[in-house]
């Protein structure tokens, strides 16, 4: 998680228009992103949410057919 950069995410960060904010499953348990990944996506007006992967894959889920337009990076359990 600690070398995760915003080059990682680049094909999210291709759709146009761009995400309201990824959901970041990160495994199995919930780890904090760099702060500095946080910073260069907020910068782009794109928001972050850091959850373990089980609870970002339901959220993805609900938010989607709420119509959200959301993108979500999942690290496998």
């Amino acid at each position: 998680m600690a070398a995760l950069t915003e080059a990682a995410l680049a094909p999210l960060l291709a759709f146009r228009p761009a995400p309201e904010f990824i959901l970041l499953g990160t495994g199995p348990v919930l780890q904090r992103p760099p702060s500095a990944l946080i910073a260069a996506l907020e910068a782009q007006g794109i928001g972050v949410e850091a959850m373990d992967s089980r609870a970002a894959a339901r959220t993805w889920g609900l938010l989607r057919g709420e119509g959200r337009w959301i993108a979500a990076a999942l690290l496998p359990l």
